[in-house]
């Protein structure tokens, strides 16, 4: 959509900015395909803190990108509610980072000061990266739905 909205697409010029956004990923460091439980507690606590970090950048493309308010607000819900669900799983909960409200704030802000002309830059680098993310969160709660007993 926001290619076709807004011609900004991945073979865009605009998007080789620099890309300063320092969103959460899921590397294969973080044990998604191994079969340690240690290492299934680990994915989980990245991914579950990931997905909280990510809801700032929601939030921020929500106020944003207003035509589709309705979309990114049941998405961020959906977001929110799977980081909840991944963090009860894991074993030790309290590691899983969630942002304080000065952190959120201050990154929040950040996104604001974008200038028009980055905006939609910052918002299709945010979505792609949302994708990536939680494509690999897909794959490792499929396998670890496989080889360990939880229902999600």
């Amino acid at each position: 959509q926001m290619c076709e909205k807004f011609t900004i697409c991945q073979n865009s010029m605009e998007i080789l900015l620099h890309n300063k956004l320092n969103l959460p990923k899921v590397t294969q460091e973080d044990g998604n395909f191994l079969t340690f439980l240690s290492f299934q507690d680990k994915c989980l606590t990245k991914i579950s803190s990931g997905l909280y970090t990510f809801q700032t950048y929601l939030k921020y493309i929500q106020e944003t990108f207003i035509s589709e308010n309705q979309n990114i607000a049941s998405l961020s819900f959906s977001t929110e509610h799977l980081a909840r669900t991944l963090r009860q799983m894991v074993i030790s909960p309290e590691e899983v980072i969630i942002p304080d409200a000065a952190t959120q704030e201050s990154l929040h802000s950040k996104l604001k000061s974008t200038k028009a002309w980055t905006e939609k830059i910052t918002i299709q680098l945010i979505l792609q990266d949302f994708t990536s993310f939680m494509e690999k969160t897909v794959r490792a709660v499929r396998y670890l739905k496989n080889t360990r007993s939880f229902s999600a």
